[in-house]
């Protein structure tokens, strides 16, 4: 048996919200997105590098406030990025962890949180 890749469903309240937070913020694009019919619940795909995520505004589909984490190699590039956007509702730091690991977390407009994990052996 081999088991393949995962890919994380997080709940969304806001499409709006949801678009400047994970494209214009975090650099994820847009794949593809789903509606049964105009004015219906958004389901949508992004990804950016190795990372995909699926976006659901479906009450069905999962619970807000989930957490995922995500393996990223040179993560204080990456912070640099994100802090010189001056995002006005997210300003993450680089925190070390007592497990030896350095990490970014997160929050998105619907209380899910990611956790970016440095790869890298800087700890």
């Amino acid at each position: 048996m081999n088991l393949g890749s995962i890919t994380p469903i997080l709940r969304s309240f806001n499409e709006a919200q949801t678009r400047e937070f994970y494209v214009d913020f975090l650099g994820f694009k847009v794949d593809w997105e789903h509606r049964f019919e105009p004015g219906m619940p958004l389901y949508l795909q992004v990804s950016r590098d190795g990372c995909v995520l699926h976006l659901t505004e479906h009450f069905g589909d999962c619970s807000p406030g989930g957490a995922v984490r995500i393996a990223t190699d040179g993560l204080d590039e990456y912070h640099a990025q994100l802090t010189a956007k001056q995002y006005k509702h997210a300003r993450p730091g680089i925190e070390a962890m007592p497990w030896g690991s350095r990490e970014m977390s997160i929050k998105d407009p619907s209380g899910n949180r990611l956790t970016f994990v440095s790869t890298e052996d800087d700890a």
